[in-house]
């Protein structure tokens, strides 16, 4: 999760120098602590929920999107095991051989809650920008996915312990220099799936508000 903060801040960073702007830089030394200060926002906000909303899904609908996000997590290998007090612990949940397509289909589950939240808000905003999303997402599965498998193919492995070990050694055995283009693929992809500019259509704020997440506010938007 730290590492998730990092990256909003990063990304903030690098759009701010690209505008000619100077990026967070209130909370904490250099701004590193304003992402915790956005979440922290979230949460003390009021949560409303509208009272034409189907409650149940409208409530349930962020867990769905929420849980599979973080079931990712249990497959991905966070260094070599380490021994503590002469017992050895792995820094793994799951050591699973399908690895590679556990993640692709947790993250495809998703798609479930954003669909659901837009539906059960009972706004045509919301609705139009669950709809949006879920075509976007499921148009860009298949290119992801080829990225992917090329990976898979060069590795010989869906395992993501075997992936990691495929490119030890020094730099130029990295996935990124041997398939430069799966990895231009993969990235432009990941930015689609996760709605970022200039793929923003289900939020595209002068459409649709907020897109699917126009009537959730404090945790649940968060």
């Amino acid at each position: 999760m730290l590492t998730v903060l990092m990256m909003i801040y990063a990304e903030r960073r690098v759009s701010a120098f690209i505008q000619g702007r100077i990026g967070p830089n209130r909370v904490g030394p250099q701004g590193l602590l304003q992402p915790i200060a956005d979440g922290i926002k979230f949460l003390m906000k009021e949560d409303i929920i509208p009272a034409a909303v189907d409650k149940p899904i409208f409530i349930l609908a962020p867990a769905i999107l929420l849980i599979p996000a973080l079931m990712t997590f249990a497959v991905i290998p966070f260094g070599s095991d380490i021994t503590l007090f002469g017992r050895q612990i792995p820094l793994q949940v799951a050591d699973v051989n399908i690895g590679i397509l556990y993640v692709l289909a947790l993250t495809s589950i998703g798609l479930y809650g954003i669909v659901l939240a837009g539906w059960s808000s009972n706004s045509k905003y919301s609705l139009l920008g669950g709809l949006r999303s879920s075509a976007q997402l499921i148009s860009y599965e298949l290119a992801m996915g080829l990225a992917v498998v090329s990976i898979i193919l060069l590795s010989g492995s869906l395992r993501l312990n075997d992936i990691i070990a495929d490119q030890q050694g020094y730099y130029f055995s990295w996935n990124v220099f041997k398939q430069p283009l799966a990895f231009i693929i993969f990235l432009v992809a990941i930015y689609a799936e996760t709605n970022r500019l200039p793929f923003d259509l289900s939020e595209a704020e002068q459409e649709l508000v907020g897109g699917y997440h126009t009537e959730y506010s404090s945790m649940k938007f968060a």
